[in-house]
């Protein structure tokens, strides 16, 4: 085993290796020092030998290796860095991956390469016995040489990445993507076997992580992300099992899946529960167990119904159509009938565990025959309105199977709609997750319920009938497939009949007039007649005799109906409570229950710990003495030999010796070692003072004569030496001189070149300089001329701001002043109005009562002289006339009489009419009164009459208004 101080070193010398072409001696190389205890802390260097390390393995197929190699690096990265160890494994699998397809790229004819029954198994005799009794290989033998020893180096891979990666939560993402890439793998290729060791793989890594518990980096599965992962894998693992239709291990990575989640008591996502029952309706359909397949379609279309929000109204019929189909498709009669009690606890049971993979929960006391059975079913569909969402095809097909009894027409009915049925079917665009459904897959089952109901409804009427005509009856099968349908359904006492070939007859069993199916069979007859005959001659309706004698009897009837509907509903609601307080004391039990099995567990478990650390201290108390004694013992041995050597006794006879005495023994044994050894040391210590003291002394005159002899060839060196370097000087004196005087003849060539290139150089110089002053200066006036600029602008702009201000708050002192000169104005004007206002209302008041006493002087002059009729002109005029008429008159003269009214005075509003023409007189009244109306003669307050609104602001069409004209004069005056 070599030994490196760097891992840079190993790296060189194993790339040193590689380059001569011992790639075994690098492997080992690299394998020694990854192995080693002195490299145990990370860093890169690691890292890159790890690389290399699986490059030479992925090359040289070395599985063993590359195991043992990761195995230790993990160790080393598992607490400080954990991504290179998963940046390796992954580089891994890609270079084996990448290896194998290029086998396979190499190989032509790929089934016969890979048709290998088992990866890890050896090779067949025959093969061993063929490769050498053949001289040339076949095609097929060289590719199964290229080709599979690469895809079983890739399925080793994925082995040792999954047992290195498994139960640790630091890595679980690189775990479910490596179970993920093995799952791919086994689909590609078909490999079933490898499939189902994979599968067993991972159930044993689960099993192993609940079973330590205490494990260090354990994966906790109450974490959501922990849980994701590993129900991700075991979902992937279902779908790749039935793709591969390997319908076994599906089954068992359903009940997987359902003890994961029984195990962390969580329901995943709606989505994973959809492919769960998806695939669990393909499982069930294969294993011919057609009710549990028709339980896992009704939970599945509850699931797409409920939370898929996309789902169209034909795909849910599709869905529901299924559904509907799946639970026909369930033979019509107990299988279990018959059965021995052993065989019906095993159907319990299975029934119990098939309805916990489903999905629905049963109650252990009831028979789960009661429990999942296909009437139970069918009365769910119809309840949950299931029925509501399927083709009108399936409705009808249904209600024939169901509820019809139609024993000579039934299949003739059925079989134009099971052809409708087959062509229904597709794929599902709103629903992702489940497969295609194909309603034709039905449609076997559903011919032979068709013929199971036409055999029952024909025994129910006939008692015998030929082979013809019931083989004319059923167009679905022949008579033998008939035959072996009715031998289950007699098996099973769903029909009794017997078939007599010699006759060409069938019999069916004798039934009596008053069993339930012939009462039935009358009864459901007698109900058709009544409904015929109601139709052809409908009863005429006649008056009830009970209504007539009880006319409130509809109305007790309704109360005592609700009556009976709210007592029933009362005992509903306490039988719910009396279920809940049931179910709650039992929840309390249970909880207590867990609690009291969490104390005992907890004790237990401290109680296994407290032992486990007592037997562990004597464990390693034990180990000690023993260690105490295997050196004693040790000890005494090596005396013993020691002591045989020189011919002494042994110490020790027999077994009489003890620890304690042994301990003695070989204490003393080496303390009395010890004391010769020390002995020994000061006598040999002595001798070799003397012999050096000896040595010295005779070794003194000689070394005086030998430094002597030596200063004496030094001084001849140095003379010799010094000879040398003066001669040397004077020739390099020589040379240098003759060197100046060959170089004096170009000193005043050299003076003219410098002198020339000095002048060249100072013109350039200040012809940049005076440029530079000169980019100097414009830049100077340049900014000297922004700047003025800039304070000209900026005293522009604040005179113009402050002009701008002053302009503003001269507008705004104007504003302000014409507003103040408006207000007053307003103030004033208003006060004017006010004044005119009441002034004028005095004037109306003075005016009216001036009005009311004209007018009561009018009315008593009236009275006093009364007319007759003989005294008008014309004698027609009636008296009541006359007396309306004459006030009329005086009221007229009167206004005559008055003076015209200025064109400045407010004129009162009787005033304004009689200056305008003589009005019309008044019509009588109709009875005779000759009073006029009194309406006209209510005083009214003109200020505020609509009929002094057209007359503001008039200009010349009327009077004006004492106020108007007094605040403007008229324009003539």
């Amino acid at each position: 085993m070599s030994t490196f101080a760097k891992p840079e070193n190993a790296l060189k010398r194993a790339e040193e290796l590689i380059n001569v072409g011992q790639k075994q001696d690098a492997l080992q190389v690299l394998h020694d020092l990854i192995t080693s205890k002195r490299h145990r802390a990370w860093q890169k260097t690691l890292e890159r030998i790890m690389f290399k390390y699986i490059e030479l393995c992925v090359d040289m197929r070395r599985g063993r290796f590359a195991k043992d190699g990761l195995i230790q690096y993990r160790i080393v990265c598992q607490q400080v860095n954990v991504t290179s160890l998963e940046e390796v494994i992954k580089h891994f699998m890609h270079l084996s991956t990448e290896r194998a397809e290029m086998a396979r790229n190499q190989a032509q004819a790929l089934e016969e390469a890979l048709d290998v029954d088992d990866l890890e198994a050896d090779k067949r005799p025959e093969d061993l016995m063929l490769s050498y009794v053949s001289g040339e290989k076949g095609k097929d033998r060289s590719d199964r040489e290229l080709v599979t020893p690469w895809f079983k180096f890739l399925w080793e891979t994925y082995r040792t990445v999954l047992e290195i990666l498994r139960n640790n939560t630091k890595l679980e993402a690189l775990y479910a993507m490596t179970a993920h890439r093995a799952f791919q793998f086994c689909k590609q290729y078909k490999r079933t076997t490898e499939f189902r060791r994979l599968c067993e793989i991972i159930r044993n890594h689960l099993a192993n992580l609940n079973k330590y518990r205490d494990q260090r980096d354990r994966p906790d599965l109450s974490a959501p992300e922990s849980l994701q992962l590993y129900l991700d894998t075991r979902f992937e693992q279902l779908k790749i099992a039935t793709e591969l239709e390997l319908w076994q291990e599906a089954f068992r990575s359903v009940e997987d899946i359902h003890g994961l989640m029984c195990m962390v008591k969580k329901t995943p996502k709606p989505s994973l529960m959809v492919v769960y029952y998806a695939k669990l309706t393909e499982i069930l359909w294969v294993s011919d167990s057609h009710l549990y397949h028709a339980y896992a379609w009704f939970k599945l279309f509850s699931l797409q119904k409920s939370f898929n929000k996309n789902l169209n109204q034909k795909d849910l019929q599709l869905i529901a159509s299924s559904v509907v189909l799946a639970a026909l498709s369930v033979p019509p009669y107990d299988n279990t009938r018959g059965a021995s009690h052993l065989e019906l606890e095993h159907e319990k049971e299975r029934n119990l565990r098939m309805a916990n993979l489903i999905g629905f929960i049963i109650d252990p006391k009831l028979e789960s025959r009661e429990a999942l059975s296909r009437p139970s079913l069918l009365t769910e569909l119809v309840s949950k309105g299931v029925m509501t969402c399927v083709t009108q095809e399936v409705k009808d097909i249904y209600n024939l199977l169901e509820h019809e009894f139609l024993p000579l027409d039934l299949a003739s009915k059925v079989q134009p709609l099971l052809a409708k049925i087959s062509k229904l079917g597709g794929k599902l665009s709103s629903a992702s997750s489940v497969p295609e459904v194909h309603l034709s897959q039905y449609v076997p089952a559903l011919e032979k319920l068709a013929t199971l109901r036409l055999l029952q409804q024909v025994s129910q009427v006939y008692q015998m009938m030929k082979i013809e005509s019931l083989s004319k009856m059923i167009t679905f099968f022949d008579f033998s497939t008939v035959e072996k349908v009715s031998v289950d359904a007699v098996k099973h006492n769903f029909i009794a009949m017997k078939v007599d070939h010699m006759k060409g007859v069938v019999i069916f069993g004798n039934l009596d007039l008053e069993s339930d199916g012939m009462s039935d069979h009358l009864m459901i007859f007698a109900e058709s007649l009544n409904k015929a005959k109601a139709i052809i001659s409908p009863p005429a309706k006649k008056t009830s005799k009970i209504g007539e004698l009880l006319p409130g009897l509809a109305d007790i009837v309704e109360k005592e109906h609700k009556k009976l509907l709210a007592r029933k509903s009362i005992i509903e609601k306490r039988k719910e409570e009396q279920e809940r307080h049931l179910l709650e004391m039992e929840r309390e039990e249970e909880s207590k229950r867990l609690k009291l099995q969490k104390i005992t567990e907890e004790a237990e478990q401290r109680r296994l710990a407290s032992e486990y650390e007592q037997r562990k201290n004597q464990r390693i108390l034990r180990e000690i003495e023993e260690r105490e004694l295997e050196e004693a013992q040790a000890l005494l041995q090596e005396a013993e030999k020691r002591g045989k050597k020189k011919g002494k006794k042994p110490l020790i006879e027999g077994e009489k010796v003890t620890k304690q005495t042994l301990m003695e023994l070989a204490l003393s044994e080496q303390l009395r070692e010890r004391q010769e050894m020390e002995k020994k040391l000061l006598k040999l210590a002595k001798t070799m003072d003397y012999l050096e003291r000896a040595k010295r002394e005779e070794a003194a005159p000689l070394i005086e004569a030998a430094f002597q002899h030596r200063l004496l060839e030094e001084k001849f060196i140095h003379e010799r030496e010094q000879h040398l370097e003066i001669e040397l000087s004077r020739q390099r004196h020589d040379g240098d001189l003759k060197e100046k005087n060959r170089l004096a003849r170009t000193l005043d060539h050299k003076e003219q070149f410098q002198e020339m290139v000095v002048k060249r150089r100072q013109a350039e110089y200040n012809r940049l300089r005076a440029e530079r002053e000169e980019r100097v200066n414009q830049i100077l006036q340049q900014r000297r001329q922004e700047r003025e600029y800039k304070r000209k602008m900026l005293f522009y702009l604040r005179m113009e701001e402050e002009r701008l201000r002053k302009v503003q708050e001269e507008e705004e002192a104007r504003k302000r002043e014409e507003a103040e000169r408006k207000r007053k104005e307003e103030a004033e004007y208003k006060a004017k109005l006010d004044m005119i206002a009441e002034k004028q209302r005095q004037r109306e008041l003075e005016l009216e009562e001036k009005e009311r006493a004209r007018r009561e002087e009018l009315l008593g002059r009236s009275n006093e002289v009364p007319l007759r009729s003989y005294d008008l002109p014309g004698g027609g005029a009636l008296p009541m006339e006359a007396g309306v008429a004459a006030p009329a008159a005086a009221a007229a003269a009167a206004a005559a009489a008055s003076p015209a009214p200025s064109a400045g005075k407010y004129v009162p509003r009787f005033r304004r009419t009689e200056n305008v023409g003589h009005a019309p007189p008044a019509e009588p009244d109709r009875w005779g009164s000759g009073r006029q109306d009194d309406r006209t003669s209510q005083p009214r307050d003109s200020w505020r009459s609509d009929d002094r609104r057209p007359t503001f602001g008039a200009g010349g069409s009327g009077p004006r208004p004492s106020w108007s004209s007094s605040r403007n004069p008229p324009r003539g005056g």
